[in-house]
């Protein structure tokens, strides 16, 4: 192994035949400090294909987080405002800031820190069950902290057949995609514009796959999410700046004050006790979350670039640090694994600290000025920007690692149990089946340990089923809260 520094390893991208040549030779002399100081331009470079990325990452992070929060608004009777104060501090703190000290700093191999998705139907539940944001956000950190350093996560990714990744991408991907374009089109129908959206639509599925011909995917966030806010807005939709410039309320006693912010005070001991289940849940459905990420890298970079791909376990601390650190703060996110940056920049061939530093920087300018985020909220543009950023890559993928007839028995049997109650449901069911060697290649199971075959996917099967059925999430069974 060669002892030389990135700085002298590089070279020059006109050294190069293409520009696909220079990415992947830069993936391949990447060996990042490992809870050290990384720099740009002294450890990894910053590259125009990063832009992307990065604007991918803050659009999804503007909606996501405004999912969330507003989620919980409604639970707690809170206004429109607060949310928009809550997003804009998310922004601030743990988009910003959090994200250039450890994912572009102090550990490259960790992914972003984003938003937990899944769990966005659950907030009525867990607010009805006497749930308390900060009282959740801190369990998670602390059982994410658990699994990240017994290893667990690594663990359960590698256990997880290529049938079992192949059918939760496939799943994960379809139904978000018709749950994106039914969105779109009732925006459209709602104010009496169906035509608007049916065009949208018909123009991204023709740019999408130039795109995808062209080898230009990284591309289709940017691109589709501007051409769709243009082409709604000379088609008459409507649209304007609401969000004036500013900085949020920086004291988390004013957050958690009783008759300022939440309006819920600090956390009491039934409050920790009423989401016990929901916070085990929520880890348990990182797993399957954090293997999507990283297998769109481990598809499109180049062999010899293992240095560069995201550390599960790694990833799942500093999601961990970031959900205990910005729910103490005030902030109303549920953290994950960062989708909308992870998938672009696997796409274009880019390791995560470069985009990660322009993330930040976009996420702190779209916070403090305040009007990216109404653009980046508007339907059409995130929409498309789901739909082309998230949804259809993980339909790619998932459809592109089944290739074998006795993966696709593993596939068909995730979707199926994904589509009988959920997708972390349907993971560690299958995952469960096609360890035993009862569904998927046998031989695969062969080469297993009991405690590989059985034990851990048994256990990670009952604790999700168990946490699934207090939360009520399990059909035609009645939850306890």
């Amino acid at each position: 192994m060669s002892k030389e520094s990135y700085k002298d390893r590089r070279k020059q991208s006109k050294e190069f035949k293409t520009r696909k040549e220079y990415l992947e030779h830069e993936l391949s002399i990447l060996n990042f400090r490992k809870w050290r100081i990384n720099l740009p331009f002294r450890d990894y470079s910053i590259e125009i294909e990063d832009i992307a990325p990065g604007l991918a990452a803050t659009i999804g992070k503007v909606v996501m987080v405004t999912a969330v929060v507003a989620a919980f608004a409604a639970q707690y009777g809170l206004t429109p405002e607060f949310v928009a104060e809550n997003v804009r501090y998310e922004l601030l703190i743990a988009g910003g800031l959090f994200v250039i000290l450890f994912s572009a700093i102090l550990n490259p191999n960790a992914n972003l820190s984003g938003t937990h998705g899944p769990m966005i139907p659950l907030i009525p539940i867990i607010a009805a069950a006497g749930g308390h944001p900060l009282a959740l956000g801190i369990l998670i950190g602390v059982f994410g902290i658990l699994l990240s350093i017994t290893k667990g996560g690594s663990k359960l990714m590698n256990l997880t057949g290529i049938g079992v990744r192949g059918g939760l991408l496939i799943y994960l991907g379809a139904m978000g995609l018709i749950s994106q374009i039914d969105k779109l089109e009732a925006w459209g129908a709602k104010n009496d514009q169906s035509t608007i959206s049916f065009v949208i639509i018909g123009m991204i599925i023709l740019i999408y796959a130039y795109l995808a011909r062209v080898g230009k995917r990284w591309m289709a966030i940017p691109l589709c999410s501007l051409l769709a806010g243009l082409v709604a807005y000379f088609m008459g939709a409507n649209f304007e700046f609401t969000t004036k410039p500013g900085l949020p309320h920086m004291n988390p006693m004013w957050w958690w004050g009783e008759t300022t912010g939440w309006q819920m005070g600090w956390p009491s001991l039934e409050n920790y006790i009423a989401v016990i289940p929901f916070t085990i849940l929520a880890v348990a459905m990182w797993s399957p979350d954090f293997l999507g990420h990283r297998v769109f890298q481990e598809m499109n970079y180049p062999k010899g670039s293992e240095k560069t791909l995201m550390d599960v376990d790694d990833t799942m601390s500093v999601a961990s640090v970031r959900q205990v650190v910005g729910s103490f703060l005030g902030g109303g996110n549920i953290a994950s694994s960062w989708g909308t940056y992870m998938i672009p920049a696997a796409i274009a061939k880019r390791p995560i600290p470069g985009g990660a530093l322009l993330t930040a920087i976009f996420c702190v300018l779209a916070s403090i000025f305040g009007y990216p985020m109404d653009l980046a909220m508007w339907q059409p543009v995130l929409r498309v920007a789901l739909i082309v950023g998230v949804f259809l890559p993980l339909l790619e993928a998932g459809m592109q690692m089944v290739k074998k007839e006795k993966d696709s028995v593993s596939a068909g049997t995730c979707i199926f149990a994904c589509a009988f109650v959920n997708p972390v449901f349907g993971w560690a069911l299958t995952m469960l089946l096609d360890n035993m060697g009862l569904i998927g290649d046998r031989e695969r199971a062969k080469g297993l340990t009991w405690k590989e075959k059985l034990v851990i996917p048994g256990v990670m099967f009952i604790v999700c089923v168990v946490s699934l059925a207090v939360a009520g999430q399990l059909p035609g069974i009645p939850g306890i809260f």
